[in-house]
């Protein structure tokens, strides 16, 4: 269990949570997550299983799509929420469903407030790590990045990993028009037009039988990328 932070501290830090049916674990995750960072908010992307309740009784705030539009535009509106909140500085996208650690973000937020850096994306693939990733989901990981040049153009290993975390110059631009899971690609592609500073983070992921069963299929994972370049914005 993550230690508490002293009162006071992160203050400055927003956690956006997309959620779409994450009713049996969704409480849990952002009880354990506001001990170390108190200002959360959960876009609940239209539910239909008791999520919004679960949240409600958390410490967490809850914003509301009546429909499910996906989890680009669950992290758009979750950010706009956030940067709109008084001494709000760093942004973090995090998981509903238990996969995301919050030492990890702890080490992320320290690396913003101490480098000269604007977004900081996780990685799977450092440190070993990579051995705890079912194979089906490192085949779809790995083969991303093959077809993307530039995601390795920019350095990145792992960018459809769901934990990032970013300062205020990122967050006043950030503009996600893709609603579904090909917003990754276009996180990547948002960080090579506004030439944000980018580094990775190595991070774990808890794969749970819970969120395994959710996981991307091969197909899906090329899906996505393949939606990505067809619907990439060529920018002036």
């Amino acid at each position: 269990m993550t230690e508490a932070a002293p009162s006071g501290a992160n203050t400055d830090v927003w956690l956006v949570v997309p959620v779409y049916n994450e009713a049996p674990v969704i409480a849990d995750v952002m009880e354990n997550a506001a001990r170390t960072f108190p200002n959360i908010v959960c876009v609940d992307d239209g539910s239909s299983d008791g999520s919004a309740a679960q949240i409600k009784a958390s410490p967490a705030r809850i914003v509301r799509h009546p429909v499910n539009l996906g989890q680009g535009a669950a992290i758009q509106t979750g950010v706009e929420y956030a940067r709109k909140q008084p001494g709000a500085k760093y942004f973090v996208t995090f998981d509903a469903d238990g996969q995301h650690q919050i030492d990890d973000v702890v080490a992320m937020i320290r690396r913003l407030r101490s480098e000269p850096i604007d977004i900081i994306v996780g990685t799977r693939f450092a440190d070993g790590r990579s051995e705890s990733v079912p194979l089906i989901k490192r085949i779809v990981l790995r083969t991303v990045v093959l077809l993307s040049f530039r995601t390795r153009r920019l350095g990145l290993s792992d960018a459809h990993n769901g934990l990032r975390a970013f300062n205020n110059t990122v967050a006043d631009q950030l503009d996600i028009r893709m609603n579904g899971m090909a917003h990754a690609s276009e996180f990547v592609a948002l960080i090579d037009h506004h030439e944000w500073r980018v580094a990775e983070q190595p991070v774990t992921i808890l794969y749970t039988d819970y969120s395994r069963a959710k996981g991307q299929s091969l197909i899906n994972g090329v899906n996505i990328l393949a939606d990505g370049m067809l619907h990439g914005r060529t920018r002036k």
